[in-house]
Order: C-alpha cells, then sequence, then structure tokens
C-alpha cells in the first residue's frame, strides 16, 4: 500500500510540476520577486498537501511564535536536513519569503530549476569557494534588508534518520556579517520520507523552531556550536527512537 501510495504521490508531483515552471518562467517576465515567490510557495503547498492526502504524511509545528515578527525584521533559518519534504515545506509555512542558498547546479534540472532559476535564490558555485560566500554575503545583506528571510541546510546534504553531519559554519558567518539572528530548526521528516527513498509512509513530521539566536558580537565557529547543540538535543527529543533512547 505504501508503494501505491508514493507512486500516486510521484504522479502528482510530475503532473503539476510542468505546468508550474512554465507558468512561474513566463509569470517572472512581469511579476515582482514577491509576488513569484508567492506562487512558488502556492505549488509547495500543493505538495505538501498531497503528501498529506495520498501517503498520510501530516505535519506538527511548535515554536512558530518564536520567529521575528516584523515586516523587515531579518532572520538566517539553520534547518535540520533529513528528506526533500522540508524543502517543500519551509516556504508552505513561513510567513516571510524565503531565500535558499543552493548549487548553481540545481537551476539546470528540466522545469524545477528552470522554476527556482526565476526566483531572486542565492545560488552558488562551489568550486570558487572564498568569490561564493563573498556573492552569499552580498545577496544575503541585500535579500534580509528586503524581509526575506534566508535558508540553509548547515549539514549541507540529507542525514540518515538518528544520525548528525558535519555542521557547516557558512549559515553562522552569514549571521555574524549581517548581524541577523539565527533560528535553529528541527525536523523529523526521516521517520516518514527516508533520505533518497521512492517509498513513504504514513506518520507525523515534527518541526520546533528555537528562540532566536543573537550573531552580533559572535564568533561563527561558536555561534555553530551553540545551534548545533540544539538542534541535535531537539533531535533527540522528538525522535528518541532513532536514537535508541526511550521516551
Amino acid at each position: 500500500m505504501a508503494l501505491l501510495r508514493s507512486i500516486l504521490y510521484a504522479l502528482w508531483t510530475l503532473v503539476t510540476v510542468i505546468p508550474w515552471a512554465l507558468w512561474m518562467v513566463t509569470a517572472s517576465l512581469w511579476s515582482s520577486g514577491d509576488q513569484i515567490y508567492w506562487k512558488a510557495a502556492r505549488w509547495l503547498r500543493w505538495q505538501i498537501d498531497g503528501a498529506r492526502i495520498l501517503t498520510g504524511i501530516e505535519v506538527r509545528v511548535t515554536g512558530m511564535e518564536n520567529l521575528p515578527t516584523g515586516k523587515t525584521s531579518p532572520a538566517i533559518l539553520l534547518v535540520k536536513h533529513q528528506s526533500t519534504y522540508e524543502t517543500f515545506l519551509m516556504p508552505a509555512i513561513m510567513p516571510h519569503p524565503l531565500a535558499y542558498v543552493f548549487k548553481k547546479e540545481l537551476i539546470y534540472i528540466p522545469f524545477f530549476g528552470w522554476a527556482i532559476g526565476s526566483m531572486d535564490m542565492i545560488y552558488i558555485d562551489r568550486s570558487l569557494r572564498a568569490q561564493a560566500f563573498n556573492k552569499v554575503v552580498e545577496q544575503g545583506k541585500r535579500l534580509l534588508a528586503q524581509g526575506v528571510w534566508v535558508i540553509m541546510f548547515p549539514e549541507g546534504t540529507r542525514i540518515p534518520r538518528g544520525q548528525k553531519g558535519v555542521y557547516k559554519i557558512g549559515g553562522t558567518r552569514l549571521a555574524v556579517e549581517t548581524g541577523a539572528p539565527v533560528i535553529p530548526i528541527a525536523v523529523t521528516s526521516a521517520k516518514v520520507w527516508p533520505r533518497k527513498a521512492f517509498i513513504k509512509h504514513p506518520g507525523i513530521v515534527d518541526v520546533s523552531i528555537g528562540k532566536p539566536i543573537p550573531s552580533q558580537g559572535r564568533k561563527a565557529d561558536e555561534l555553530m556550536r551553540e545551534v548545533e547543540a540544539w538542534i541535535e538535543s531537539e533531535m533527540h527529543r522528538l525522535d528518541p527512537d532513532a536514537y535508541g533512547e526511550k521516551k
């Protein structure tokens, strides 16, 4: 049954992504960046709704009150990364436009890549390390000033359930450079949507949003250690079975 439901969800994604991408690329010729973003967020909400209806994946979010409330209040979201689900989910639930930091190769993916390429995101060439980070800072400052929140996955890639990757300091370096607070976010998506797995299972994805961590006057590595400690502690609390712990 899980296989059949996963196939139906894959078909749902496929049949919606093509017209959505073509619409995004065409609309970008006359729409503002903000309008394009919310068009994208609408499609992502369709994917979250589709996952709920077709595969039985529900989401439970706590800590929304920890998010900054001002229209242009800056924030850098640093999110635990276990599957594609949180990539779809974050723009669907956040009250501000988000700008992902991602490798530029993604914009060449047919349809989906073309769509995100039409948006005001931060895509980088990983082979040019120093220049890449300078671009992140330059674009990050501009977007944060506009009320767009920057979102990054500090582990850099999807991590299997119950494991911890290497937390890279790019996100906290950007926070220190811009003075924006960091928002740590724990996500238990691998319980139902395992890393690189086609078959998805019904269940609840817990999303826990931590309190803002000030970045001014901090060192990037020390700030990232605090972010890492909070996220991993929260992951143990939310998904103790994954770590061999009792509730």
